[in-house]
């Protein structure tokens, strides 16, 4: 049988290597990008001098000779699905007897004037790293449209290199779809305290022409024209599926899948961030563009390929991320707006750089979600309690065992219960119970 995977991404990777480990299928993975699957989350160490490409790159390059999964080179422009044959844009045909779909996401643009300039880009694609690392010598100046976590990603890369930027938000504080009002507070004045410009409030309304065709210049929508050398687009992400629409395949947003991440066209499948969930599991996302999630979907697919029907299920909800020198975890229920069922629990330190949130239903007390900002926690401790519907009260009593390294950090534990006891009137006291033997026994029982 021949298996088709168009893109190299972590999902279609993953699908192959373990379609791989399931059977002796032929297996061709198709990429328009790069030769290789490297970690797309590491293009901004490379720009900053931290890694080399090839150093982004899990495999080595005879890796895939060896385990019989065949590489291509090229951009399909079109799917023939009851004949089961690819087009390519230089013309070439291929056939397929099942196909995986796993085109990833594409860099939002809506509309601007002067969008589709040169000096114009996202940071998403390889291309788009090679564009940055063009334009960047000399550059005096550049503006970032959007905020969360790409765009804090590019202000990163530019501020390495001591290039003054300046981020435009439209929203009135950074990333407040997502982030709690504290934290996103605590980001913009993170940003800020770097020393980079944070406009919020204010959307680009046009991208200006030098003449030849480059950017060279934003005015925004309060009336500011911001000269600069270079644009970047981050205002999110969608599923990369253009070439696929108005075609037999269903698309809402993203392609359509159900629970086996099955399309409505037979044999063809669609994983990462281009497949979306017809049903989504509670607390989950129709598409979701997460690292983890494209690795999960790609394991998942390989067995139903293979015959062997599995239901996608990528569990409690859980992200992780880095706002500069802050570092983000969160697990479970943590909305931007805490609904009436919720309470919270939330302790920032006093230099407004760490903070601790932990929510929990109103009624039955049942521990709901995590949110850590400048703190470690263990990951499978919190995901073991949010499971098993921990009391919030036994969760604080034992906050220690969630530390991660704690011989490194100092803990944070008495200060979110002393919150606690002053929010109920409770006199919860810690049970010093800690390290990593500890953590073992919890995860045993």
């Amino acid at each position: 049988m021949e298996i088709v995977i168009i893109g190299n991404g972590i999902s279609g990777i993953s699908a192959a290597r373990n379609i791989r480990k399931l059977s002796d299928h032929s297996i061709t993975v198709i990429s328009a990008e790069t030769d290789h699957f490297f970690s797309r989350t590491a293009l901004m160490y490379i720009y900053m001098g931290h890694m080399r490409f090839e150093d982004t790159k899990p495999y080595e390059d005879w890796f895939w000779k060896k385990n019989r999964i065949s590489l291509k080179r090229g951009l399909v422009t079109d799917i023939n699905f009851s004949s089961k044959q690819l087009k390519f844009n230089d013309g070439e045909q291929m056939n397929y007897d099942k196909l995986i779909l796993a085109t990833g996401s594409a860099s939002n643009k809506f509309g601007w004037p002067g969008q589709d300039l040169e000096k114009v880009y996202g940071l998403y694609t390889y291309q788009d790293l090679e564009a940055i690392e063009k334009f960047s010598p000399g550059l005096k100046k550049a503006v970032i449209v959007g905020g969360g976590l790409i765009g804090i990603e590019m202000a990163e890369m530019f501020h390495s290199r001591h290039i003054p930027v300046t981020i435009l938000v439209r929203e009135p504080s950074y990333w407040n779809n997502v982030l709690p009002k504290e934290e996103s507070a605590m980001i913009n004045r993170h940003i800020i305290e770097h020393g980079i410009d944070l406009q919020l409030g204010t959307e680009l309304k046009e991208i200006h022409d030098d003449g030849n065709g480059n950017a060279n210049a934003v005015t925004t929508s309060k009336g500011e024209k911001i000269d600069c050398g270079y644009v970047g687009l981050t205002a999110g992400v969608h599923p990369n599926v253009a070439f696929l629409k108005n075609g037999a395949l269903e698309i809402n947003r993203g392609i359509v899948v159900n629970e086996n991440l099955e399309t409505n066209q037979s044999d063809v499948y669609a994983i990462g961030d281009c497949a979306e969930l017809s049903d989504p599991k509670p607390g989950r996302r129709g598409v979701e563009a997460i690292w983890y999630t494209g690795r999960m979907m790609g394991e998942t697919v390989a067995y139903n390929v293979c015959g062997k029907k599995v239901g996608y299920n990528p569990g409690i909800w859980f992200n992780s991320a880095k706002f500069l020198d802050i570092e983000y975890q969160v697990y479970g229920e943590v909305p931007a707006r805490i609904p009436d069922y919720m309470n919270t629990v939330y302790w920032e330190h006093d230099d407004g750089k760490k903070s601790i949130r932990i929510n929990y239903h109103k009624e039955n007390l049942q521990v709901l979600g995590f949110n850590v900002m400048g703190v470690r926690y263990r990951h499978e401790v919190c995901e073991k309690w949010l499971a098993e519907k921990t009391s919030i009260e036994t969760v604080l009593q034992h906050l220690g065992i969630a530390n991660f390294d704690p011989e490194f950090y100092k803990e944070y534990d008495s200060e979110v219960v002393n919150i606690y006891n002053k929010q109920t009137g409770k006199k919860l006291k810690l049970k010093q119970k800690r390290g990593l033997s500890a953590v073992l026994n919890f995860l045993k029982n």
